[in-house]
């Protein structure tokens, strides 16, 4: 799956244009995520600096996107001077300003399991367990 991931207030806490401190376990599960094999979009209103501040963060913790800002590495420079749109074709996003607000990294987490499974990812995020609920056994009687 293609997921792109916010970074003020997801990845790390609200202090734009600081960088605020870590949410705990985002980085951790977004590890994770890469080792299950997800491909990882960091999508950002950080440009520039500010966002060369937020990839290094993120690389000084051993956390490499597959793109920022874009859907693959060089999309903008393919395309001509105002064809770029900031459309990004990505499975799941995940970010602070979500419906109901960004949950605790391990619902996250099961909920990109689930989707991946073919479930209903925004039941297990409504839930807000961070596990995955047991299917009832079928009884014939």
């Amino acid at each position: 799956m293609t997921i792109a991931i916010d970074f003020d207030g997801t990845i790390v806490e609200h202090a734009y244009p600081e960088i605020g401190r870590p949410v705990p376990f985002a980085i951790e599960t977004l590890l994770q995520m890469q080792k299950d094999g997800h491909r990882l979009i960091l999508w950002t209103v950080r440009t520039g600096e500010l966002l060369q501040e937020a990839i290094d963060y993120c690389a000084e913790r051993g956390l490499y996107f597959y793109a920022e800002n874009e859907n693959y590495r060089g999309e903008t420079k393919e395309l001509e001077p105002g064809d770029y749109h900031r459309k990004l074709d990505a499975d799941i996003f995940i970010d602070d300003k979500n419906l109901g607000g960004l949950p605790d990294w391990g619902v996250i987490y099961n909920a990109v399991k689930v989707a991946l499974d073919g479930g209903d990812a925004l039941q297990t995020m409504a839930s807000g367990s961070a596990m995955p609920e047991r299917r009832k056994k079928k009884r014939w009687f």
